[in-house]
């Protein structure tokens, strides 16, 4: 392979933000792709079709052979692959899967010169109300959140805190609420916007949880992210090899449940030449309901969440980020499509 070409991996590439950052790439050209997976949920093929990669691996395959080099000079993994499902109760299936391989991948790169931008997640904040890098307000509250939690501890105590002993570029993301295009396959994980276009299409109205933890029914709010500005991060810091470090990838701001509802639903009635609605007309018309909150999340459930993007900035990352309304409109004119 000439020298010129850039080759990378992206592991978990046939998932939701992996398939997007290899559909980033091949935007730029960038075709040496070694695509890693776990395709025993077959349909997930659906989300490389149309890209172009040059090999695909098994994930029980990939790690071990690329310790051993087979794959010869790789630029960068973007380290996509974990278990995301938040619900998941099996520690020891969890830690295998976001702990063990993630510090495997991490030696390999560091002993081959590889670069390595991987998937962190907020839910190392959990029940913190400060969203900020810093260890005092780490609480993660479930076992999702701990092994990104003690993956990212781990990156630190190989790096240093000011990431300075790092051989090559060392990146975690912690990514807040991402939704968008590719998601189908994650089933009861996939994003709210995704349930809710499917409901309203399905029932003629989006479901909303009831009051909960202070906030009146569908005021809770998370930091809403919009996936193709996952990618957008993501590629910036492949073009800075220089910057290394854990930041926070989300808006910055904090929108509530009711935002997204209300704007996948004036987003289908415009398909239909139908006029806007405001929060109060959408629930007075039944189009918005809320339902008792669940107890089995009772606990285990981040009522508030908003990304400080202080250390982002501060990298010299000045992307603008799409807010929940013209996001939503985006993946609900995305998503009629596909049907």
């Amino acid at each position: 392979m000439p020298q010129n070409i850039t080759r990378v991996v992206v592991t978990g590439a046939a998932g939701f933000i992996g398939s997007n950052i290899v559909r980033g790439l091949n935007a730029r050209g960038i075709e040496q792709i070694i695509a890693v997976d776990d395709m025993t949920q077959g349909d997930k093929f659906r989300n490389l079709v149309d890209l172009k990669i040059a090999d695909y691996m098994d994930r029980d395959e990939f790690y071990a052979r690329f310790a051993d080099g087979d794959f010869g000079k790789v630029e960068a993994v973007f380290h996509e692959g974990a278990c995301s499902d938040t619900m998941e109760q099996d520690g020891r299936y969890m830690m295998a899967n976001n702990y063990t391989l993630s510090n495997q991948l991490f030696n390999a790169c560091q002993q081959r010169g590889t670069r390595l931008l991987y998937a962190s997640s907020a839910a190392t904040y959990g029940g913190s109300a400060t969203f900020r890098e810093e260890p005092p307000f780490e609480r993660p509250l479930n076992v999702y959140g701990y092994s990104k939690l003690l993956f990212d501890q781990r990156i630190r105590l190989e790096c240093g805190l000011d990431f300075k002993r790092a051989k090559r570029q060392v990146v975690g993301f912690r990514y807040f609420n991402v939704y968008g295009p590719h998601e189908q396959h994650k089933d009861r994980m996939a994003s709210v916007a995704f349930h809710q276009f499917h409901q309203f299409r399905n029932e003629g109205r989006v479901k909303l949880f009831g009051d909960y933890g202070g906030y009146a029914g569908g005021a809770q709010s998370r930091d809403f992210v919009f996936v193709d500005d996952v990618v957008a991060v993501n590629l910036w810091f492949f073009d800075h090899p220089e910057q290394s470090g854990i930041f926070n990838l989300g808006t910055g701001r904090a929108q509530p449940f009711n935002d997204v509802a209300l704007s996948v639903v004036n987003a289908l009635r415009a398909r239909d030449a139908e006029s806007a609605l405001t929060l109060q007309q959408a629930v007075s018309l039944g189009l918005i309901e809320y339902i008792p909150f669940p107890d089995a999340l009772r606990g285990k459930y981040q009522s508030y969440t908003q990304a400080d993007l202080s250390s982002l900035r501060a990298t010299g990352c000045e992307h603008e980020f799409a807010d929940v309304q013209s996001g939503v409109t985006q993946y609900v004119n995305w998503l009629a499509a596909q049907d």
